[in-house]
């Protein structure tokens, strides 16, 4: 099919900052594209202090939904009609669908994270998980995972000043699914230790690692890490984080971030659309380079 832009061309897009790297346009695009559908993915670069003018710009100009990434996930809910029962648990959106001229914030990073946990061969239901970060993305995932099942949950942050907020969080968040969330001082690398130690996966949900500071990682020793713990890091830029290269040395399976990326990316596609994207196509093309 040729694929060009219409009068009647329907809009998406990616907004954050930065945004340069993402390859979110390229696979929304492309799925537009086999599918046939009359529709087109842009990058929008918009820092905290912009969004709520480019969101009330995008709506006016007859936007049909939108994802959201690093630093506005939680920025956006205040300016959204309603939240979904994932964005409202997760207290962060990471997807917006425009209906009815309401703005409706949901949240399928969760959903990404543990489909890409399957994709790449892992069972952790059931089993511990260490989480490090209590932003968008990581409430997310500890959403999705204590609803799918895993026995708990430690959750690892910086102890400032959102921690009172992070801590009902936990609370809510067990007294909801039933799945224990302990939160940990991030700093205290005997808690983390003895986490690491129980543990089945270690999720870096931070953005420690990401470009361009690739010389960091949230894990000061790779002794911490146990030959058997499954290691993953949400960030897909660099492909290979520190933290997967201590993974690497230390002998653990690890991941990255990029199925993840795909994942949510499917979700929020069929939210907008009504179709499934055609992951394995994408997948192929993009994802295995």
């Amino acid at each position: 099919m040729n694929y060009e832009i219409t009068g009647k061309t329907k809009l998406t897009g990616l907004l954050g900052s930065p945004v340069a790297h993402s390859i979110s346009p390229q696979m929304h695009n492309e799925a537009f594209r086999q599918l046939g559908l009359d529709y087109v993915y842009l990058a929008f670069d918009v820092p905290p202090e912009h969004l709520e003018a480019a969101v009330l710009g995008l709506k006016a100009a007859g936007i049909c939904g939108f994802n959201l990434t690093m630093p506005l996930k939680v920025h956006i809910i205040p300016l959204l009609d309603e939240l979904t029962p994932a964005a409202r648990l997760a207290n962060a959106v990471n997807t917006v669908i425009v209906k009815d001229g309401k703005l409706i914030g949901h949240n399928t990073d969760g959903i990404g994270y543990m489909q890409s946990v399957i994709d790449a061969g892992y069972d952790i239901i059931g089993k511990k998980m260490t989480l490090l970060g209590a932003g968008g993305a990581a409430t997310a995932i500890c959403v999705q995972a204590a609803l799918d099942g895993v026995s708990s949950i430690d959750m690892f942050k910086r102890k400032n000043a959102s921690w009172k907020k992070t801590l009902e969080f936990c609370h809510k968040i067990t007294e909801e699914t039933g799945c224990p969330i302990r939160l940990r001082d991030i700093s205290d690398q005997t808690a983390l230790g003895e986490s690491l130690s129980d543990s089945a996966i270690l999720t870096n949900a931070t953005n420690v690692g990401m470009a361009p500071d690739t010389d960091s990682s949230p894990i000061p020793d790779t002794s911490m890490l146990p030959k058997e713990l499954i290691v993953s890091d949400i960030i897909y830029n660099p492909r290979e984080t520190l933290l997967l290269k201590q993974a690497k040395e230390a002998g653990c399976p690890h991941f990255n971030g990029l199925y993840m990326l795909l994942y949510q990316g499917a979700a929020a596609f069929t939210c907008w659309t009504g179709k499934e994207m055609p992951v394995t196509l994408i997948k192929e093309k993009y994802f295995k380079k």
